[in-house]
């Protein structure tokens, strides 16, 4: 099971690319990076809340999930988003509230147009997460939406630290990392039975892990940083992911 104990530490990558400042660029290729950005990271919590939280059966939660990340860049919703008031996270589920809240039949359908173009989303997997998710009660739609936003972070560094490893030759550093600290199956056994396992020496284990973990954490900021649209917010985030201190 995953554990986060793992990752934690004190620094902070520098401040880069804002997905809010991209946004709102008047720059297509900009807002176009920002709108992927934004649908690669919060499109299935966004699903999900839908689903659970409004009652809403598939089909239409595909629909609205949709119309939502158009409307947000295409509406400008993130143009009255003020970062001391509210997390980037936080601010997207109450525009999802207003949205469902202010629909019309009539307009619900994705309308695709301008420079806008979507990525494919796989909704049948975000179905079958479903089946183990408990519908939340209307006092922690909160908690909710940020446990669902922290297993997308998560998710998505974890590809991207896939991708990493097989480019760079270091597989079995990754399959050490989802052994031991994120599936079930390794993280009660000592690295003596992990290095048995696996035909390695005791010592490897150790340093594929510390590699592994060090890397990986390094991939959670950059998502992380990604996801947030301030240095304030970003090590708020940071604090509440990874339980990081700010120096």
């Amino acid at each position: 099971m995953w554990d986060d104990s793992n990752f934690s530490g004190s620094e902070f990558p520098l401040t880069r690319w804002s997905v809010v400042v991209a946004a709102r660029s008047a720059e297509p290729d900009q807002r176009q990076r920002a709108l992927e950005v934004l649908i690669a990271a919060y499109w299935k919590p966004v699903y999900k809340y839908i689903r659970l939280h409004w009652r809403r059966e598939n089909e239409e939660a595909k629909d609205l999930t949709q119309d939502f990340f158009y409307r947000l860049l295409e509406k400008d919703f993130l143009a009255s988003y003020e970062p001391k008031r509210s997390r980037l996270r936080t601010f997207l589920r109450v525009c999802v509230d207003r949205l469902i809240t202010n629909q019309d039949k009539a307009s619900r359908r994705l309308k695709r147009g301008g420079e806008i173009e979507f990525q494919q989303l796989d909704f049948e997997s975000a179905e079958g997460e479903l089946r183990h998710i408990e519908i939340p009660s209307p006092g922690r739609v909160e908690d909710f939406f940020e446990r669902e936003w922290m297993r997308s972070v998560f998710s998505l560094s974890l590809d991207r630290f896939r991708r990493h490893c097989e480019d760079s030759g270091k597989q079995m550093q990754f399959r050490m990392l989802q052994f031991y600290d994120i599936d079930d199956g390794g993280h009660d056994l000592t690295y003596q039975q992990v290095a048995q396992r696996f035909g390695l020496k005791r010592t490897d284990v150790t340093n594929y892990l510390a590699y592994a973990r060090r890397e990986f954490r390094k991939i959670v900021l950059e998502q992380l940083r990604d996801m947030t649209a301030t240095e304030e917010e970003f090590q708020r985030e940071a604090q509440t992911l990874l339980g990081m201190k700010q120096r």
